[in-house]
């Protein structure tokens, strides 16, 4: 199984969002897609997703094509988007209900209690989702991504706002999901890519200027990645 994305571009009118972006991606490494804001990472995780069609290029998954139209692919794709955006007056259980129904899960109380397990909301399952905190609405914006169990995971800024603690648990839930399954997650705090990511790309004004193993990306430069980061998109 992977993930082949090909010269990949996208334009809004005259500007230029992603300019012929390329990279493979595979099982079992968790990859930090990193880059200044305005990079272009949102509106590729949106491309990866099948959310938004590319003005060129192609998105492969597992043989298959990746666009909007593609619902079969598409099935096997979790994506939390940066916005996070949840149904407030439901309840945490109720929500997850709703989301085994639209993915016509066969198992769904099997399911759900999986993912409430997986994902730490034992204790939240039967509260309103407007009465939890940041971090319990990224956990079940993590679990909405992931009871389908999908083989491609997207999370855009999945840490964005959290408490150092939150950032702990939430850290270890991405670790945890990783083995058999291709993880990319966008994020501005590179402490966690240092701590969590096999593997990073950089995008910096829709190009993709760096596609290396973390580590031989810190050797190579001889320097911390917050510095390199700073190097690759001045």
């Amino acid at each position: 199984m992977s993930l082949v994305v090909n010269t990949l571009c996208k334009s809004y009118g005259d500007q230029v969002a992603v300019q012929d972006i390329s990279f493979q991606l595979k099982p079992g490494e968790i990859v930090g897609f990193l880059g200044p804001n305005g990079a272009g990472k949102s509106t590729t995780l949106k491309m990866l997703a099948g959310f938004l069609e590319a003005d060129k290029g192609s998105i492969v998954l597992n043989a298959a094509a990746v666009n909007p139209n593609a619902s079969d692919v598409k099935k096997q794709i979790g994506y939390l988007p940066e916005s996070n955006a949840l149904y407030q007056d439901l309840y945490v259980k109720e929500y997850l209900q709703f989301l085994a129904s639209v993915h016509s899960l066969t198992n769904v109380a099997e399911s759900i209690n999986a993912v409430i397990a997986q994902t730490g909301l034992e204790q939240m399952q039967h509260k309103k989702i407007a009465a939890l905190s940041k971090g319990y609405k990224q956990r079940l914006g993590i679990a909405a991504a992931i009871i389908h169990k999908p083989k491609l995971i997207l999370l855009d800024e999945p840490t964005a706002g959290l408490d150092p603690n939150q950032l702990i648990e939430i850290r270890a839930l991405i670790q945890s999901l990783s083995k058999d399954t291709i993880i990319l997650f966008s994020t501005h705090i590179l402490q966690e890519v240092t701590a969590i990511c096999d593997r990073v790309l950089v995008l910096h004004q829709g190009k993709l200027v760096a596609d290396e193993p973390i580590g031989q990306l810190l050797e190579k430069h001889h320097a911390s990645l917050e510095d390199i980061f700073k190097m690759l998109t001045h």
